[in-house]
């Protein structure tokens, strides 16, 4: 057996960038440009939108990389949160991130890479060829983390070669319409109306996966170092990839065919491919989408691997391979996801857990200050960068799309508090088990 921070194989600072890259870029920032030109007329606000985005990821990403450097264990927020609040705190976020954090979230993009693909091979069927991907991707992250990270830096790599051709591919089209990007009054309003607060709701869902390198802390070589700079650096490249990419869907589509279409990068494709422009977009969202599948796979079972280490009943979830590799772990995520993706009715439960997830992300940034208050003596390797703005813009700014999306959403934000509701249960019946585990091995007395 072993442990998180105790892993025989490390991974080194490109892997753990490209897994913070893979998690955030997948079909959010081609699907949800279409929702956000109904609230926004101005192409200056379109893209200050995707800015402020990146601003409140990165704003995040730097509080994490003080609390991974200062409490390095795999594990995520559950980690976190147990250490800085208290443990049935860190089992509530941790069973909400194991199952709607990643599970879910891997059987949606399998799903799309299913769709995807059988649009441009009508033939096979979408089902399977999501399973499929699930399945394979869990085979390698199951079997070797040498291995694994030698498939995930490919595959991310590939994934920005894409994207990158998509944008130089773009200044070659000749678009029937043009557009000014530069502010004026009008654009300056919007940047301050309820239409962007909405919007925004939309940008930070597709910015989610910037603290991805926190759930394999432990098994980052140097992580004080390298978890630091593979938060910042991958949610910086990311940032600039998102405005760059919202610049071209602009330049070569107009917003009023935009408005409510989910697929932009289609649209956008036609444009700059001609004829095959659907064909084309279809197979490289299709690529993109396999390296999202592999980075959630590899980082979903380290929070049910802490959690197991620290749970009697949930113990053989800890189980390791003589890699560290948690394949117990990795076995129920694949579960989970399959059942997820046969049954297909998973989709509203992850608009619930939205609202949650931010919920236990604003939690674990809140954590910074309790660290510094309460536990000063902590060794602190790196500590965020403009303390204690950040932290406070990242609180306060979540908070602002949190009013909106209860005001707009009651119902799932409901759901969403339910959801936190269901994981308390399910900690107080772990707690059951150990007392009674523990009646059953006292002796009798005399």
């Amino acid at each position: 057996m072993t442990t998180p921070d105790q892993t025989p194989v490390k991974v080194g600072l490109v892997t753990a960038t490209s897994l913070v890259v893979a998690s955030m870029v997948g079909t959010g920032i081609f699907t949800s440009v279409g929702f956000q030109v109904q609230y926004l007329d101005s192409p200056f606000a379109l893209i200050f939108l995707w800015a402020v985005g990146g601003g409140m990821a990165l704003c995040g990403a730097l509080a994490y990389g003080e609390l991974g450097a200062a409490l390095p264990r795999s594990g995520g927020e559950y980690h976190l949160v147990s250490e800085l609040y208290h443990p049935s705190l860190g089992f509530i976020v941790g069973w909400i991130t194991a199952t709607l954090g990643f599970a879910g979230p891997i059987a949606l993009s399998a799903i799309a890479f299913g769709d995807y693909t059988t649009a441009v091979f009508p033939s096979l069927p979408s089902n399977h060829l999501a399973a499929g991907i699930v399945v394979v991707c869990s085979a390698i992250h199951g079997t070797s983390i040498t291995w694994g990270s030698r498939f995930q830096n490919a595959v991310t790599g590939l994934k920005l070669l894409l994207i990158l051709f998509f944008i130089a591919a773009a200044f070659w089209a000749t678009p029937a319409h043009s557009i000014e990007v530069l502010p004026d009054a009008s654009a300056l309003g919007e940047v301050v109306s309820s239409g962007f607060a909405v919007s925004l709701v939309f940008v930070t869902y597709a910015y989610a996966g910037w603290n991805s390198a926190i759930y394999i802390v432990g098994e980052i070589r140097n992580p004080s170092r390298n978890m630091p700079l593979s938060l910042v650096g991958g949610t910086a490249l990311v940032t600039v990839l998102y405005v760059l990419l919202t610049l071209v869907f602009l330049y070569t589509v107009p917003a009023g065919e935009m408005a409510g279409e989910v697929e932009v990068g289609y649209l956008s494709g036609r444009v700059i491919f001609g004829d095959v422009g659907g064909q084309v977009m279809s197979i490289f969202i299709a690529l993109i989408l396999v390296s999202s599948v592999s980075a959630m796979v590899y980082l979903g079972p380290r929070v049910t691997q802490a959690m197991g280490e620290d749970t009697r009943a949930l113990r053989w979830l800890a189980t390791t391979n003589d890699q560290g590799v948690p394949v117990n772990s990795v076995l129920f995520q694949l579960a989970l996801a399959l059942a997820f993706i046969y049954t297909s009715t998973f989709e509203q439960v992850l608009i619930y857990a939205g609202f949650t997830l931010t919920l236990s992300m604003m939690l674990t940034v809140a954590g910074v200050f309790v660290l510094r208050w309460y536990r000063p003596e902590v060794d602190r390797p790196y500590t965020t960068w403009g303390y204690p703005v950040t932290p406070l813009l990242f609180l306060g700014l979540n908070t602002w799309v949190l009013l909106y999306v209860f005001i707009d959403r009651p119902v799932e934000s409901f759901v969403g508090l339910g959801v936190i509701g269901v994981g308390a249960l399910l900690y107080l019946g772990s707690r059951w088990f150990i007392l009674e585990e523990d009646e059953a091995e006292t002796p009798a007395g005399p």
